[in-house]
């Protein structure tokens, strides 16, 4: 079965998708991805993804920071 994120984790990407804000994401394996956040989805496996305008699709239990790059956010850094 697929691990997934606490509901209180999911609540600031959610956030991110809503205001679209562009993130800076770290994941477990140390890597990076940086994009704006578009949107979730849930594929036929139970795993969520976020979403990015630049066409990744970065599964939420493989991430490890979220730092939000634009201006004036509601939070500034979650870490997973």
């Amino acid at each position: 079965m697929t691990q997934l994120i606490s509901c209180q984790l999911h609540d600031y990407i959610e956030i991110t998708c809503l205001y679209g804000y562009r993130v800076r994401l770290t994941l477990k394996n140390g890597e990076i991805v940086e994009g704006k956040a578009v949107d979730t989805a849930v594929d036929e496996e139970r795993r969520e993804y976020l979403l990015m305008d630049n066409g990744s699709r970065v599964e939420l239990n493989r991430l490890s920071r979220l730092e939000v790059l634009s201006a004036n956010p509601a939070f500034k850094t979650v870490d997973f």
